[in-house]
């Protein structure tokens, strides 16, 4: 099953981070192939703070839409995004940060897919682990839009 992982360093702190990728609804004006989301509704996952939300992802001719639920663990600093309907077969992706002791922090982005279509998995397959490489400097910079970015010491 295909997968990426990448582990970075931002100087936004831990708390930041996991504001900004909490805030799914902000994704479209971002994220690449990002298209829409809409939040169906807020509920409760083993006493932690949930959303079911819909996201249209869309690049040339390709557009489709799924549904995933995202857990929130503030305590933890962990989010963990888990597929409920649409073209895969198996979607989960995992966030973590972790503060550093120089300030900042560690996120670490974790992300498995596999498509239903072995035809749409052949067609897009490839430019999905392009894009995620993308989705770690998208947060970046949007923090740094939203924070701030840090002066060098």
């Amino acid at each position: 099953m295909p997968s990426f992982r990448t582990t970075r360093r931002v100087p936004h702190t831990a708390d930041q981070m996991f504001d900004l990728v909490a805030d799914v609804e902000k994704y479209p004006l971002f994220l690449p192939l990002c298209e829409a989301l809409r939040i169906k509704r807020r509920e409760e996952r083993n006493q932690l703070p949930a959303l079911v939300a819909d996201m249209t992802i869309a690049y040339k001719i390709f557009r489709e839409t799924f549904s995933s639920r995202v857990t929130l663990d503030r305590d933890a600093q962990k989010i963990l995004v888990e597929y409920l309907d649409g073209p895969f077969s198996h979607l989960e992706n995992r966030w973590t940060f972790r503060p550093l002791e120089a300030g900042g922090c560690e996120v670490q982005f974790f992300i498995e897919w596999e498509l239903r279509s072995r035809t749409l998995s052949m067609l897009v397959g490839s430019v999905f682990e392009r894009v995620f490489r993308r989705y770690a400097e998208a947060f970046e910079r949007r923090a740094d839009d939203v924070y701030g970015r840090p002066a060098l010491a």
